[in-house]
């Protein structure tokens, strides 16, 4: 070939080459990690007796609870360590040896003691959740004792009300509430610390008896022998619970999540089709066929459902929760980094 034709050819080689490099697609980034999302919390936040929950460690954390459901939806990696029975001292700030399950009845030797939530929080951390304080002021108690006085009384008056209000349960119960104040003040001190660039959402506690009507008396898929007339007291407790997480979630610059004011229609006294909570003794909600052997003191409860559920939010109720927690954690960026 002669010189001119070679190195017109080769030059046309070379254009060739290089237009094909220009319009040839840039190779796809890599996609970015998942976000690392932390979940502490008691009860409320492990759905427990939802199932499948997990049975070795007294947690009974469900594979249906907000946390779970929430990271499933937006693909980020979930570190659980919420757990039944959690306090902000002995539970979310310190160990916990009071563990509840379900399983109710642990194993021969009992569970072996679990390690303060907070320490799953480091540096790492883009996201939290942390529902817990009912356990701190005695709720589980509280509605102990008023099952107690209402049967005392045949569902007459309000009783409980009074005891915690005007009579010797007053002082304890305002000294629960001081004391929780400044725990989960220190707690959210706590995240923000082993956490400082995270994102951290207080999720409140969902309405239990909100309605306005009252439970039938005696009902144990409902409030069991709690008068009419304590439940409006019950009711109010909870509000004051949730005000003291919204403020102190403001004070820390965390985002306050209400579970409450979307769920009153929907607590314990709803129509079986519309009720997103346990009553004292229910029907188990969720997957499988996962049972929850009765404890003694279960056996004792009259009615005729599976397991002492204990005022506990049901896959309704845990599905409404993810809702919410799922909107905010999006709206803060937990989709992308």
């Amino acid at each position: 070939m002669p010189a001119p034709r070679l190195a017109l050819a080769l030059a046309a080689v070379t254009a060739l080459a290089t237009l094909t490099t220009t319009l040839a697609p840039a190779s796809a980034a890599p996609a970015p990690p998942p976000l690392d999302y932390t979940a502490l919390g008691d009860s409320y936040s492990a759905g427990a007796f939802v199932r499948p929950w997990t049975a070795d460690d007294g947690c009974g954390r469900s594979a249906l609870s907000y946390p779970q459901q929430a990271a499933r939806r937006l693909n980020v990696r979930l570190t659980d360590v919420t757990c039944s029975a959690a306090e902000v001292r002995s539970g979310l700030l310190g160990p916990q040896t009071e563990l509840t399950g379900p399983p109710s009845v642990p194993p021969k030797n009992g569970w072996a003691p679990r390690p303060a939530q907070i320490k799953a929080v480091t540096a790492t951390t883009d996201l939290v959740t942390v529902g817990i304080g009912g356990n701190s002021i005695g709720f589980l108690d509280i509605v102990k004792t008023c099952i107690a006085q209402g049967i005392a009384t045949l569902g007459l008056g309000s009783p409980c009300a009074t005891h915690y209000t005007h009579g010797p349960g007053t002082t304890p119960l305002n000294g629960k509430f001081t004391a929780l104040e400044a725990d989960f003040a220190t707690a959210l001190k706590d995240i923000r610390t082993r956490a400082p660039h995270a994102k951290v959402v207080v999720v409140g506690y969902p309405a239990i008896v909100a309605d306005g009507t009252g439970c039938t008396w005696g009902s144990w898929r409902a409030l069991g022998t709690v008068t009419k007339g304590d439940m409006p007291f019950l009711d109010t407790l909870e509000r004051r619970l949730n005000i003291l997480l919204r403020t102190q979630a403001q004070r820390a610059g965390a985002v306050y999540l209400d579970t409450y004011a979307s769920s009153t229609s929907h607590g314990v006294c709803a129509g079986p089709d519309q009720r997103w909570m346990y009553g004292i003794k229910d029907s188990l909600t969720g997957s499988g066929t996962q049972s929850d052997p009765p404890s003694d003191l279960c056996r004792l409860v009259p009615g005729d459902g599976d397991a002492c559920t204990v005022l506990h939010p049901n896959l309704r109720g845990t599905t409404h929760q993810a809702d919410l927690v799922t909107q905010a954690l999006a709206k803060m960026g937990a989709t992308r980094r």
